[in-house]
């Protein structure tokens, strides 16, 4: 779904990792903004990280481990645009750390 000029708002479908897997220490409440990766370019550099905001109603927290859809409002910046279709995946970070995978299921 589109979002005025600025925003593109996409349902996706999110898994956090454990902390055992090097994800995060604790779970993500509604208005988490993480750094959003489409791209990782040879040299094992993100191409480009993206602004996106992680919205959902229940549960309040994702627990790490656990499968959610969530909806993800991005920022239009740095044409982002060119990678929003269903059955994208994407990866999520926090700095380095990789802490979730997600897969775009409705637009």
């Amino acid at each position: 779904m589109k979002n005025g000029n600025d925003q593109i708002i996409v349902k996706a479908k999110v898994r956090f990792r454990t902390t055992a897997e090097g994800g995060r220490l604790t779970g993500v409440k509604t208005g988490y903004r993480p750094n959003h990766v489409f791209e990782i370019g040879k040299d094992g550099r993100f191409v480009q990280t993206y602004i996106g905001e992680i919205q959902f109603d229940e549960p309040v927290i994702i627990q790490l481990g656990d499968t959610h859809n969530i909806t993800v409002t991005f920022l239009r910046l740095w044409n982002v645009e060119r990678f929003i279709e269903i059955g994208r995946n994407w990866l999520i970070y926090e700095g380095s750390k990789l802490v979730a995978e997600a897969e775009i299921i409705e637009i």
